[in-house]
């Protein structure tokens, strides 16, 4: 693949990750896409669980995509965690992977129940 491919989709996975990532932390929060994000969810945590069961937990799928592609445009040295790899691109600062693996571990858990109870158990829907 030529390098023009590869840069369209690697802006392309920075785009649609870092989307994704913005709607699986607030897309439960809106009744007219409670439902997709619960999918999207369900999904992710199948991509870190199941997944993760042969790849390492919280396995991603676009992140090893997109990080196949950085690697072919010549990236190294990138972190596990695509969380990190963007804080570390958005400011400069690399985070301790323990630190952001928790925090993503607790926001993600966190994020679930609201879903789950926004989508099954709230009155009123």
């Amino acid at each position: 693949m030529n390098s023009f491919w590869l840069h369209c989709l690697n802006y392309f996975f920075y785009g649609f990750h870092s989307i994704l990532i913005v709607f699986n932390l607030l897309g439960w929060l809106f009744p007219k896409t409670r439902k997709l994000h619960f999918y999207s969810m369900l999904l992710m945590l199948f991509s870190w669980g199941v997944l993760g069961f042969w790849y390492g937990f919280g396995y991603c799928f676009l992140t090893d995509w997109h990080y196949t592609i950085l690697r072919k445009l010549g990236e190294t040295s990138m972190p596990n965690s695509y969380i990190a790899f963007l804080i570390e691109k958005l400011t400069g600062w690399l985070p301790q992977a323990r630190l952001v693996n928790t925090m993503t571990l607790v926001i993600t858990v966190m994020v679930f129940i609201g879903s789950v109870w926004v989508n099954f158990f709230r009155r009123g829907k």
